[in-house]
């Protein structure tokens, strides 16, 4: 069955004065701002798109590390996954960075890495965003 999520942007004005929000339609989990200005350079307190990325890409890559433990026998109790997603003005997304830490009892830590290097090329975020050079980082 497929399922259809909806977001809803609206900007106002121009690119480098104007500004805007983003709603998370199919959740109602809110409207946050966003301007140029926090896509460039620094974010005070309003999102960008490169974020929103971010957020989806470390939730689909945990669900998908999730899944593949579980399948394998070895389920984990706990994963913690951080994305860092680089934009560059006049050329766009440039690389992005998956860091993750899991909890698996009875996995080793090779085991640990072979399941987390099989979420990041079959999660279907990383599916999408195949054309960025994405980097896996296994924490302690």
């Amino acid at each position: 069955m497929t399922t259809t999520r909806r977001a809803q942007a609206e900007w106002n004005g121009s690119l480098m004065e104007g500004s805007g929000e983003v709603t998370l339609e199919s959740s109602g989990a809110g409207t946050f701002p966003v301007t140029w200005a926090a896509r460039s350079a620094e974010p005070n307190g309003v999102t960008s798109p490169e974020e929103l990325i971010a957020a989806a890409h470390s939730t689909c890559f945990s669900m998908a590390l999730s899944h593949g433990l579980a399948q394998a026998g070895t389920p984990p109790t706990h994963i913690e996954t951080s994305a860092e997603v680089d934009f560059k003005p006049g050329t766009g997304i440039t690389a992005i960075r998956l860091f993750v830490r899991g909890e698996v009892p009875g996995l080793d830590a090779d085991g640990f890495a072979t399941a987390a290097a099989g979420a990041k090329e079959n999660c279907p975020v990383s599916q999408a965003l195949k054309a960025v050079p994405i980097e896996l980082t296994i924490l302690d």
